[in-house]
């Protein structure tokens, strides 16, 4: 898992050109003139899912991990509170893989990252997360704009 302003993204170029992509995109694009939806940036490798949202409490929490793609979570407008926990082999499954959504849910615990306006995280495999929650800075459900991109966890492993 990685935590960081957008404006330090040249940092994480060296993971791959599909990360890099990801990053460039979210540098380059003005998202108020960008519809909520998918966007596809070089088909099922790399797209972005452009979307806004009200922030749930914490009992409302779904945290999730992905098997074929690596998430870039970046925060555009509003703030919110991302749940982290490692994936290891005690973590309970509530609901298996489901392979075309490509989502694992788990009943998990762990750490919360305060992720503002202008920040990313990006969200490996084995990484579980649990998005969209309250923000600390207040505690209240807020609207959040937020843009997922997601790289092809195939092509990132063999850049």
């Amino acid at each position: 898992m990685i935590l960081d302003r957008l404006e330090n993204a040249s940092w994480y170029r060296a993971l791959g050109p599909e990360i890099a992509s990801a990053l460039e995109y979210l540098q380059k694009t003005d998202f108020s003139q960008v519809p909520d939806g998918r966007h596809e940036l070089d088909g099922d490798r790399l797209f972005a899912v452009v979307q806004r949202y009200r922030t749930k409490p914490l009992a409302e929490a779904a945290w999730e991990s992905h098997q074929k793609y690596v998430d870039v979570q970046y925060l555009v407008q509003g703030a919110e509170r991302i749940g982290y926990a490692g994936l290891c082999d005690d973590v309970p499954v509530l609901r298996p893989y489901h392979a075309e959504k490509d989502v694992v849910f788990y009943d998990a615990k762990g750490d919360f990252l305060e992720v503002r306006e202008g920040s990313f995280a990006v969200f490996a495999p084995h990484d579980i997360h649990a998005p969209g929650l309250c923000s600390a800075l207040g505690d209240a459900p807020a609207t959040v704009q937020k843009v997922v991109v997601k790289c092809r966890v195939a092509d990132v492993l063999a850049s």
